[in-house]
């Protein structure tokens, strides 16, 4: 009975082995079948590796689907419009330790004077090389290094009380490849790039009240240009959606159509990047993300520390790429200072005050305090609606009763 258990065992291990033996390689084999299905063969031909790599942040921790919300200053990677928008002004330093030796720094200055916004950026990529001659002897240790400048400006068209506005943004990048002469002779190279971009927020399927609005679409084109090398650009088109179906959950998506403006390099196929951020508190925030592109899907989480002036990010990505076995492999740190608001929050709560106020002296009876309150708060933001509209109510009254005390006057002189 044994004997026939494990012969039936035997030949049913040899009926799985069939599929892949026949192909002559075994298992392996029927693998990289399975993976190249999912491959791109399109990767690669695009240069500057470093305008593909996140800077870090929620940016990177949320899968890279950040073009829609892109309300902190990873903005200037994801949606160029953005930086209209944001509330406060930020300065952020970052470390990325990317694959192996290669690590990237960066540092972003972002700024906003009403409906303008603009900032400023770099970031460097470095990989240590080191030659060795004939016999093992260290002959040169030198570093393979990209540099990316990038300057910002937007406006936000169309903001009022009830919508926040549709923002337009543009980035102009400066790229320089650095192959020092020891490797290759003649093959660093500059780059000069644009990115576009669209984005407006709004109410939609918002089932809690707060100001800010739940559901953002934005829409970018990114590195627009020409490299000196002749070399194609990794060119794409993003459309993004964001959406809090709650007040501390956001939800977004990306769509990426990559696209060469060089007719004989094709481009890479279309890709996704989903990705979610959940405030645990007032100053503790959780992000997570997934972004497949090409054969090398990747997962990654990131967490948010915030204080009075002060965030700190820290994420750690997922991929087919990461070294398990290097603790600080795919991990990035940041740092960024918040440095206020420009006096919009103080003028905001004065706006309210005199609103509040008016509202008061409205219900009293006192209509022309109600009016002064109310002309108050126009002063300090034009576009607050709700004062407006009451203001033009209770001049269409002072001025119906000043009408009616006129008629009440002239019966008064013909009777007397």
């Amino acid at each position: 009975m044994q004997r026939t258990i494990m012969l039936r065992a035997t030949i049913f291990l040899l009926l799985l082995t069939i599929p892949f033996s026949a192909s002559g390689e075994g298992f392996f084999d029927s693998y990289f079948d399975f993976s190249e299905s999912f491959a791109d063969p399109n990767t690669g031909l695009t240069v500057f590796p470093i305008l593909q790599i996140p800077i870090g942040g929620r940016y990177e921790a949320m899968g890279t689907a950040f073009t829609a919300l892109a309300n902190d200053f990873s903005y200037l990677e994801a949606n160029p419009a953005a930086s209209a928008l944001l509330d406060r002004t930020q300065i952020a330093l970052a470390h990325n330790a990317w694959i192996a030796d290669t690590s990237i720094d960066s540092a972003v200055f972002t700024m906003r004077n009403e409906n303008l916004g603009y900032g400023f950026g770099g970031k460097f990529l470095y990989v240590p090389f080191t030659e060795y001659n004939d016999w093992g002897d260290t002959q040169a240790s030198i570093y393979y290094s990209e540099t990316l400048a990038t300057a910002n400006i937007s406006y936000n068209f169309f903001s009022s009380y009830d919508y926040e506005g549709l923002a337009l943004g543009a980035n102009l990048k400066t790229a320089y490849r650095h192959i020092p002469e020891i490797i290759e002779p003649g093959q660093s190279a500059f780059g000069l790039l644009a990115d576009i971009g669209l984005l407006t927020r709004f109410n939609f399927m918002k089932p809690y009240v707060a100001r800010e609005s739940n559901f953002a679409v934005g829409l970018v084109a990114r590195n627009l240009g020409i490299s000196t090398d002749g070399e194609a650009l990794p060119t794409e088109a993003s459309l993004g959606i964001a959406y809090s179906p709650f007040r501390p959950l956001t939800l977004t998506t990306d769509f990426n159509y990559p696209f060469s403006l060089q007719p004989d390099v094709p481009a890479e196929n279309w890709y996704i990047a989903t990705g979610m951020d959940l405030a645990v508190t007032n100053f503790f925030s959780l992000q997570s993300g997934f972004h497949y592109r090409g054969g090398n899907p990747r997962f990654s989480l990131g967490t948010e520390l915030l204080t009075s002036d002060m965030a700190f990010n820290i994420n750690y990505t997922l991929g087919l790429d990461t070294q398990v076995s290097a603790p600080l492999d795919r991990i990035s740190v940041v740092a960024s200072m918040d440095l206020g608001d420009r006096g919009r929050y103080a003028r905001q709560q004065m706006v309210e005050e005199q609103y509040i106020a008016g509202l008061e002296a409205y219900a009293r009876g006192d209509l022309r305090l109600a009016v002064r309150h109310w002309q108050a708060v126009l002063e300090l933001d034009p576009d607050f609606t709700p004062a407006s509209e009451n203001l033009d109510t209770v001049l269409t009254s002072l001025r119906l009763q000043e009408e009616l005390t006129g008629i009440n006057t002239l019966l008064d002189d013909e009777n007397s």
